[in-house]
């Protein structure tokens, strides 16, 4: 009998409050489960009151369960960094207080290797304007499952999670120091976080280069400009959800085109002024992955146009979804 457990790799994260860590880490692709917790602190089990009291020196963290063939731990930092201030040394966002300062914490040598190389890329990116990364790195000691209320609780209580997280500032902060201080335009613009070492054998060489490098396949050439069927197109770097083929239309461009993504959040949107040209480039928000361009002239609802390289999409057909781990996203295709 295969031993499952040998295909499932944990990672720990302490990025502010653990209800909303783990409903970001729970819609990456390859992540299995996502527990939240209490790590990095001296007591035993401790209580949430005890935490929030600052006395036990845990942090609220989330304990990440991956499947390593599908995602690799260096992507999941790139998850992580892109959910976070970490330039904060105070909390996360409006929640302050020791417990909610963000951490990373290690189960193994290569974890350490690889977050401290994640941490360096991104002092030296320049991003934050010279401002020192907060976030420690530090081997994992304990974690302790937090009370069962605590869990998925935005899924249990998804009106006053969704109230909560829209009060408490988070996704504005995040867009606006991840997308509009993001270093550089096409052709030079790369995620701040170091590429997998195993990213230019899981790419084509066309995929690295237009995801890595900013490059642009040839119009109608490509494998998605005419495609037909009906599904979902991911990110080919994370696996994250972008477009539907609901929004997909005939642009007579030569590359696929949407009306919309998939989600707005999905999406980061940067000043492109390469090639003599004035333009905004598209990037996937996870993997910071080159995507395309969108442009002011589309047809209704919208009046926009995404214009993508097929080389930065994998197609899921819509009769895979649920065998591929995309389930969830039946409802963009029922009538």
């Amino acid at each position: 009998m295969k031993d499952v457990s040998k295909t499932i790799h944990l990672a720990t994260f302490a990025g502010g409050c653990f209800w909303c860590m783990e409903s970001d880490f729970a819609a990456v692709p390859g992540v299995l489960a996502v527990v939240s917790g209490y790590s990095g602190g001296r007591s035993i089990d401790p209580s949430y009151e005890e935490v929030c009291s600052g006395s036990t020196g845990h942090l609220e963290a989330v304990q990440v369960h991956y499947d390593p063939a599908r995602i690799s731990y260096a992507e999941l930092l790139n998850v992580f960094w892109r959910h976070i201030d970490p330039t904060d040394s105070g909390g996360q966002f409006v929640d302050r207080g020791s417990q909610y300062r963000t951490a990373i914490f290690t189960h193994d040598g290569e974890q350490q290797a690889l977050a401290e190389a994640s941490k360096q890329a991104l002092e030296r990116s320049g991003r934050f304007g010279g401002r020192p990364i907060a976030t420690v790195i530090e081997p994992l000691r304990n974690f302790y499952a937090a009370e069962d209320y605590h869990q998925g609780y935005y899924r249990k209580q998804p009106a006053r999670y969704r109230a909560y997280r829209a009060a408490s500032g988070r996704d504005r902060w995040l867009k606006h120091i991840w997308d509009a201080k993001a270093p550089g335009s096409c052709p030079a613009a790369r995620s701040a976080v170091p590429e997998d070492a195993g990213l230019r054998s899981k790419l084509s060489p066309e995929a690295y280069r237009v995801t890595q490098l900013c490059d642009t396949e040839p119009p109608f050439d490509n494998a998605y400009w005419d495609n037909k069927r009906e599904g979902l197109y991911v990110d080919i770097v994370s696996g994250e959800p972008l477009f539907s083929s609901r929004d997909k239309f005939d642009s007579g461009t030569g590359w696929p085109s949407f009306v919309r993504p998939v989600d707005a959040a999905s999406i980061i949107e940067l000043p492109d002024n390469s090639h003599g040209m004035r333009r905004v480039e598209v990037k996937s928000r996870q993997a910071g992955s080159h995507l395309g361009h969108v442009f002011p002239d589309g047809p209704p609802p919208t009046g926009v146009r995404y214009c993508i390289n097929s080389a930065a999409l994998r197609f899921i057909p819509r009769e895979e979804l649920e065998n591929e781990g995309y389930g969830a996203y039946r409802f963009l295709f029922e009538d």
